[in-house]
Formats: structure tokens, sequence, C-alpha cells
């Protein structure tokens, strides 16, 4: 069996289209060759939560191997740029293991961002959606992440002068996270932001769009595996920020 959409469980509810699907030990990235970067990244937040505790973050920025050189960002892409190495799949989102947590650095899973934007707004949503997942009613939490680009604005790029293959790497106007949970009782419910790529001091639900208008942006459908009718009002419509409860899923401990 060599379908990742029978071995990834994150890819379950199905995923956009894209040049090549690198599976990771935790998390799938949708890879654009032509962008140099994630045309997408799917996760499910911390699914072994109940294997370890969570780990430090590592910071082990690098290359993704598996892309070849004149088709991946390098580290000198980033270096005097002015832009964030900006995680898709976040890094606190998976510190169960070191190894996972690690695998977060690869700089396929790296956009460049704005530092007032990831720094703050977009930390912030991460942060909420943690929260989220931490609810006794949520039993996981879907993730999907894509940088997007405005076809009606100039794309600008970061590189290396010093690349043997003169990479550059195209800056996202804005970013799109689509969250999709499933509770106790099987219910889906969904959730999508857009973002602009710069400093935003709204809240975070002045930022909820429409799924169907944020799948246009990206060029593909999202949890396409799901039966469209079971989805259709929700991705119709821009659904309030999730108000939850305070109950939170009690600590897990390690058992012999």
């Amino acid at each position: 069996m060599d379908d990742p959409f029978q071995m990834q469980p994150e890819l379950r509810y199905g995923a956009p289209p894209c040049d090549e699907i690198l599976t990771g030990r935790f998390f799938t990235i949708g890879y654009s060759w032509y962008f140099r970067q994630a045309k997408w990244t799917l996760e499910i937040i911390n699914r072994n939560d109940h294997l370890l505790t969570e780990v430090e973050r590592k910071d082990h920025f690098r290359a993704d191997t598996r892309v070849p050189k004149r088709f991946r960002a390098g580290l000198g892409a980033y270096k005097r740029s002015g832009f964030d190495r900006g995680h898709l799949v976040a890094s606190a989102n998976q510190d169960v293991r070191e190894i996972q947590n690690s695998e977060t650095f690869l700089l396929s899973n790296m956009s460049p961002q704005k530092p007032n934007f990831n720094r703050k707004i977009w930390r912030e949503l991460e942060a909420a959606i943690r929260d989220l997942n931490d609810h006794e009613e949520i039993l996981e939490t879907y993730v999907l992440t894509a940088p997007v680009f405005y076809f009606e604005q100039v794309v600008k790029t970061i590189g290396d002068q010093k690349d043997d293959y003169g990479i550059s790497v195209p800056i996202p106007h804005a970013f799109i996270k689509s969250v999709l949970t499933e509770d106790i009782r099987g219910k889906l419910s969904l959730w999508t932001f857009e973002m602009e790529n710069k400093q935003l001091d709204g809240k975070l639900s002045d930022y909820l769009v429409k799924t169907y208008d944020a799948e246009q942006i990206v060029g593909g459908r999202f949890w396409d595996r799901i039966s469209g009718g079971d989805l259709h009002k929700q991705k119709g419509r821009k659904n309030r920020m999730w108000k939850l409860g305070s109950k939170k899923k009690p600590k897990k401990k390690l058992t012999s």
C-alpha cells in the first residue's frame, strides 16, 4: 500500500491537489515546486498526546532533502531578508516527541512571513486552535494551512544570491487556515480564516471567511472526502468563532 490517503490519518478527510505529497511522521505537506514551498500542510494536533509528555521546541531549521535542490529553499534564502521562517504546521502543535517537533522545522514547512504577522496574530490563532483542541468534547482537530497569492498583486521574492541554482522564494500575500473538529458525538465543525501577511490588529473572528471562497483562492477543495452535503452549509457561511466551556481534557499519565 503506497497511497498516502490510506496511510496518513490526517488525510482521512481529503486534501487539495499539489505537485508532490511529502508524508511526514506526524503531518503531511502538499508541496509546490513552482513556489518552492508548501501549497498546503495538513495535521492532526498532537494526535499521540497520550503517549509521552511534551518536549521543548527544537529549532532544528533545515532544508528538506526530499525536495531537489533547484526546487527548495535553503537557510540562506531567509538570511537578512527581513522575513521570518514562518511555520505552517506550528511547532507547539507537535510537541509530544522530539522527532515530531524537529520535523516541523523543515523548510518545506516554512513560508516567508512578516515578523509582525508571524509573532503576533498568527501565533494568537495557533494558540486559539490548541485551546479548542484541549476541550474535553473535542476528539480530534484537523488543521489545513495554505499560503496564498493574489493574482492582482505583484509577487515579491526572497533568495540567496550565493545559491548555485539562483533559487528565489515567493512571498505569500496571505495565509489560510481551515480548522475541522470532530467531537464526542461525531459532529464535524468547520472554521476557515484568511489573513494577509502583514501586521493585523483585528480580532481573530474578523478574519473568518467562507470555506468555499478560500477553496477558490487556494485552487482546490478542502475536506473533499466528506460528502458535500454534510459540509455544504458550513462551507457556505462564515461560521462564528468557537465558544466552549472551561472544561478541558485531563492530563494523561503514562501507564506501565
